[in-house]
């Protein structure tokens, strides 16, 4: 029988995967549409599109004891992508400033908000049950 802990680390890393591969999708949509022409960009947005589907593979098949590490470093790489379209949006980025309007803006910073928060959630889920006191020695006297 799985317990509660169980179901939520299984649905959180469906859901966290789910993130991934959407995140995916859209960056290699964007570059399939005319990304791909731009310097740096375009090869930043395949490599992402690369990153979040070997991501979404990696939250399906890593074994339990190591989704902390893996939930962080999803969590990281969710939120700088997100950090560049924000970045993208007020400053520019390598040369090239995204607006608010633009195709797929809007549910790109949906889906890495969510990524964000559903990666974080994971690693902390996945971490509480690791967590082993350690064993108390006491102090031996002289004999």
């Amino acid at each position: 029988m799985a317990t509660e802990r169980t179901v939520a680390l299984i649905a959180l890393r469906l859901a966290a995967a789910g993130t991934a591969v959407a995140m995916g999708a859209i960056h290699l949509r964007l570059w399939y549409d005319g990304y791909r022409y731009l310097d740096t960009i375009g090869t930043l947005f395949l490599l992402n599109a690369i990153g979040a589907g070997l991501l979404a593979l990696s939250l399906l098949i890593t074994p339990t004891r190591l989704l902390p590490v893996l939930a962080t470093l999803g969590t990281l790489f969710a939120a700088a992508t997100l950090v560049a379209l924000i970045v993208s949006l007020t400053s520019g980025l390598f040369g090239f400033q995204e607006t608010l309007d633009a195709k797929l803006v809007k549910p790109t910073l949906a889906v890495e908000a969510a990524g964000c928060v559903l990666l974080v959630a994971l690693a902390l889920l996945s971490r509480r049950g690791r967590m082993r006191p350690r064993s108390f020695r006491p102090l031996r006297g002289p004999r």
